[in-house]
């Protein structure tokens, strides 16, 4: 993971020796020389220093998108045989999306290696990206925006339980593969990397090697967390949730830099909107003009009602395209992405916003669960939040939570918005009684982290989970980056 690593070896040497142990890899393995790469390298690395107390399995995920996939993936898991290495084929069942196939596929690849991570009592994942996926991403993101991008994060947080390393990613294709021909290992070639209708491949074939790429990316990375760290700092001190709905950022809260307040901003649109992504920059733009005012005023962006009045800006979800969910008894799903539900009940039961449902108040809103989070191997389960399970994320609001009265010392236009986008729990067409709410668990959902979280962006998502007094991420799996203590 170190961009200072010489060689392949040295990186997955530098990689172990980063990881808290005793500690066991998965290891994405595609059959492709990237992944097969990784997965030589960190078995010849492993074998040499058992004092490490790291072992390593492997899985193959089969997309089934072409004809020779399944065979692809028992050449794999032959490969994984003669090395002594657990491995598990996961496949994509099921209908494929005519639309978006590669976001889809993506999806559909992290959850199943997050399942056979949890079958193998694996606690991390460790996928063969490379300097040159890197080089790729960059020139793609460059394309949409000015801004200098993070490219690939060498860490990421999946289903905030289980951390994806990325050890090669200072490392090329090229010396990747000319390892392999020295151990006499070969590797599948797989065409869809040379079809042109992925973004990817056309990027790949008018891309020239750039030596600033690393130098660039390393410099983004520190700004990044840099700037991660200074906006969970602004969450403490100028931003205040009311209900787990209704956020409200204080006055010399948006006097402040304006970098910190695009970051911030940002992401709390994401989150209240219940948008995966942060707006893009036109939009930034223009919620940044409005929120830097001079006078009190309403516009919307994002799904994002933005209220700005003398004491602050005001953010709650917009009343309208919020649908509902309907679960049936067992199931779990992300309502509006914004909640998590999981339906404990015998009967199948309906999510939707309050205003869809004026007879209903939503008591569910105030019994929000702290979530258990932590490792795929039980072993590794961090504390739950020390939060009262009858309170969640709510503060200011807490005497109206069986009323879903006005605060008085809110702008009452302002939480009757927010409470109409809370959720309200119902079955047979009536609302939830405490009882049977009681088993129903209603989570906080953080739509641009709680799926991907990049460790550039740990700190604040971190932060904002106390705000919501929900349970911390799963820490990184390293004692060191970069040959740095963490």
């Amino acid at each position: 993971m170190s961009p200072e690593a010489a060689s392949p070896r040295e990186a997955v040497l530098q990689f172990l020796a980063s990881l808290r142990s005793p500690a066991r890899i998965l290891v994405a393995v595609s059959g492709g020389s990237d992944s097969s790469g990784l997965l030589l390298l960190l078995d010849e690395a492993v074998k040499a220093a058992p004092h490490l107390e790291i072992s390593l399995c492997a899985a193959t995920v089969d997309h089934a998108l072409r004809a020779g996939s399944a065979d692809e993936a028992r050449e794999v898991a032959a490969f994984c045989a003669s090395l002594g290495i657990p491995h598990m084929i996961a496949r994509w069942q099921g209908e494929k999306p005519k639309t978006g196939i590669m976001a889809a596929a993506r999806e559909a690849r992290y959850s199943l290696l997050a399942e056979a991570a949890e079958a193998l009592g694996a606690s991390l994942i460790a996928t063969g990206h490379t300097v040159d996926d890197q080089r790729e991403t960059l020139l793609m993101r460059g394309m949409r925006t000015e801004q200098l991008s993070s490219g690939i994060a060498d860490a990421v947080l999946f289903d905030r339980r289980l951390w994806v390393l990325r050890p090669l990613l200072f490392v090329t294709r090229a010396e990747i593969r000319a390892f392999l021909r020295a151990r006499g290992v070969g590797w599948i070639d797989d065409p869809s990397n040379e079809d042109i209708k992925y973004e990817r491949v056309r990027m790949r074939r008018q891309l020239s090697a750039d030596p600033a790429a690393e130098t660039d990316i390393r410099a983004a990375w520190e700004e990044r967390l840099t700037l991660s760290s200074r906006a969970a700092e602004w969450l403490d001190r100028h931003f205040q949730l009311h209900g787990g709905v209704l956020g409200q950022v204080m006055p010399e809260g948006l006097r402040q830099d304006r970098a910190v307040l695009d970051y911030t901003l940002g992401r709390l649109t994401a989150v209240f909107g219940g948008q995966p992504f942060v707006p893009g920059r036109v939009q930034m733009d223009r919620i940044l003009a409005f929120a830097s005012g001079s006078g009190p005023g309403r516009m919307t962006a994002g799904r994002v009602v933005f209220d700005l009045r003398r004491d602050g800006l005001y953010l709650a979800r917009e009343n309208r395209g919020i649908m509902p969910l309907v679960l049936r008894p067992g199931e779990a799903g992300v309502w509006d992405g914004r909640f998590r539900v999981e339906n404990r009940l015998g009967t199948t039961m309906r999510v939707e916003a309050q205003a869809t449902r004026s007879s209903l108040i939503p008591v569910p809103v105030t019994g929000i669960q702290p979530p258990r989070v932590g490792a795929v191997n039980g072993s590794s389960m961090r504390n739950e939040s020390s939060a009262p399970k009858d309170l969640g994320a709510l503060n200011s609001c807490d005497e109206h939570r069986n009323e879903g009265g006005w605060c008085k010392h809110l702008p009452k236009a302002a939480w009757k918005r927010a409470i109409a986008s809370a959720p309200a729990l119902s079955s047979d067409g009536a609302y939830l009684s405490p009882e049977s709410a009681s088993m129903v668990e209603l989570t906080p959902y953080f739509a641009p982290f709680d799926r991907f979280l990049t460790r550039f962006d740990f700190i604040f998502a971190n932060r904002l989970s106390a705000v919501f007094a929900m349970a911390p991420y799963a820490g990184l799996p390293l004692r060191s980056i970069d040959g740095k203590t963490i």
